[in-house]
């Protein structure tokens, strides 16, 4: 009886962990790469507030990466957005070490990054919401030419 209850509550924890808690995926990108923009789907939201990774940030995203985008640099500019019917917002740390945050620069409440003269590496994306408790599917675009 004590193993059963064991389980039911391992279960039951399992079950309430949000689905932004997990790392999404990643990719690797090559200058030039092609479809651009790249697309894939990712789940907004968490319990961290998005000002303990970096100050200038707002929303609330996961303990963990959504995203890895694995970059190769060329001469082109870098940009990164989120879609959603939600209010998202977007945090990215740069292979440099280097923070940026955004709330609505793209369309509607969509936020939209543009990184000038990218160096290679990893970029690690969050998609947070900019209400506490708020979980979205949205679409990340990366894109060396800027048309989301």
């Amino acid at each position: 009886m004590k193993r059963l209850a064991t389980f039911a509550m391992i279960a039951a924890i399992g079950l309430a962990a949000p689905a932004s808690a997990q790392t999404f995926g990643s990719v690797n990108l090559r200058a030039g790469f092609t479809p651009d923009p790249y697309r894939t789907t990712v789940t907004s939201g968490g319990s961290i507030a998005a000002s303990s990774l970096f100050n200038n940030c707002t929303g609330w995203v996961a303990d963990n990466v959504d995203f890895a985008v694995y970059y190769t640099a060329g001469s082109f500019n870098l940009t990164f957005s989120a879609s959603s019917n939600a209010d998202t917002t977007l945090i990215i740390q740069a292979p440099n070490g280097n923070w940026y945050c955004d709330d609505d620069s793209g369309n509607g409440l969509n936020p939209m990054v543009t990184i000038g003269n990218p160096t290679s590496g990893r970029y690690s994306v969050w998609i947070g919401s900019y209400r506490q408790g708020e979980f979205a599917q949205s679409t990340l675009s990366v894109s060396e030419i800027g048309r989301q």
